[in-house]
């Protein structure tokens, strides 16, 4: 099998702190790929290696067949990227900033001008093709974005939490056209977010990163099943002492959410569900409210880490630490 991407032992290091902790991984060529995890796992410095903007303190990376620190301009060549935060000429038109990327990558005449009909069509901007950059939605320029990203053709399209920010009409609208660009084009998509949902819906496969590390990896199918079947969520008057009598064979993990409730991992929840009432009763616990559901990757990352994907606390510990080590460089 070949791969698009091929990652080993890859570190990088802002002053004393480490973004990314020797993480190893591989893309096969044609698939989307997610990096999933919260603001501040590692996500975009990893991505940032990858698209040679960052060189990396260990281990090695190859991108399209080409070691991203000893032939970095073979790897911008077959690369298209959509950063985070929004990177297009706001004063241009979408034109004129679809123009001057390709006159970077060496294309003029009509076959430059042919390539930005066709790209804007695809994205469904040719309309707006005079319009300034700063009259556009968020929406708009993250369709803008793409449609730069994909002119010249690239292998391997790299997306940095490309919906961030957007509304859910849009998010969903960006997914289509992510979905098309694998379709229509055979291409390799390397996509970061801390959207479960996006992860889900898009990627064939998923690296699960917390901390600057790897904690898992595999299918959504596949991630699922490290927790389980079924989550069932029990709000109880007394939680901290009810905790302690819901020990049973049937019970595969047990813990205290955040907002109260206890998180009860099972086999399979309608079975559990009168069996989890008899021990009620029999220990003298009130419930108050009984849910359930399949797991979520969001189920996922608790069970692995002890927390939801959408706490900050820990994002906003690290992004200071980065910004500390950036400070004193």
């Amino acid at each position: 099998m070949t791969y698009a991407i091929e990652v080993e032992n890859l570190v990088k290091k802002y002053g004393d702190f480490t973004a990314v902790k020797g993480i190893s991984f591989k893309v096969r060529n044609g698939e989307i790929f997610a990096f999933l995890g919260p603001n501040g796992a590692g996500k975009t410095t990893t991505v940032h290696v990858l698209t040679t903007l960052l060189k990396p303190n260990a281990g090695t990376a190859t991108v399209a067949g080409h070691d991203v620190v000893r032939e970095p301009m073979e790897v911008r060549r077959k690369i298209g990227i959509v950063f985070q935060d929004p990177s297009t000429d706001r004063e241009l038109t979408a034109y004129e900033n679809m123009y001057i990327h390709g006159r970077i990558y060496g294309y003029s005449g009509n076959e430059l001008r042919e390539k930005i009909e066709m790209m804007l069509k695809f994205v469904e901007l040719w309309e707006f093709k005079d319009r300034p950059v700063k009259f556009f939605s968020g929406g708009m320029q993250r369709r803008l974005e793409i449609a730069r990203s994909l002119l010249h053709e690239p292998e391997i399209l790299f997306l940095d939490e490309p919906t961030i920010g957007l509304d859910p009409q849009t998010r969903a609208h960006i997914w289509e056209y992510i979905r098309a660009m694998k379709e229509e084009h055979s291409m390799t998509i390397f996509l970061t977010t801390h959207y479960m949902d996006e992860a889900e819906q898009l990627a064939d496969r998923i690296a699960i990163m917390d901390y600057g590390k790897i904690i898992a990896e595999g299918t959504a199918d596949d991630l699922k099943k490290l927790v389980g079947n079924d989550v069932i969520y029990v709000r109880m008057e007394e939680p901290e002492e009810g905790i302690k009598c819901l020990n049973a064979e049937f019970i595969r993990g047990c813990r205290i959410m955040p907002d109260g409730r206890v998180r009860l991992d099972v086999q399979n929840a309608s079975e559990a569900m009168p069996k989890l009432f008899e021990l009620a009763q029999k220990n003298g616990l009130r419930i108050l409210e009984v849910t359930y559901h399949r797991p979520t990757l969001n189920d996922v990352f608790l069970h692995l880490t002890g927390r939801e994907i959408r706490d900050e606390g820990g994002e906003q510990k690290v992004a200071r630490m980065i910004m500390r080590a950036r400070m004193r460089r």
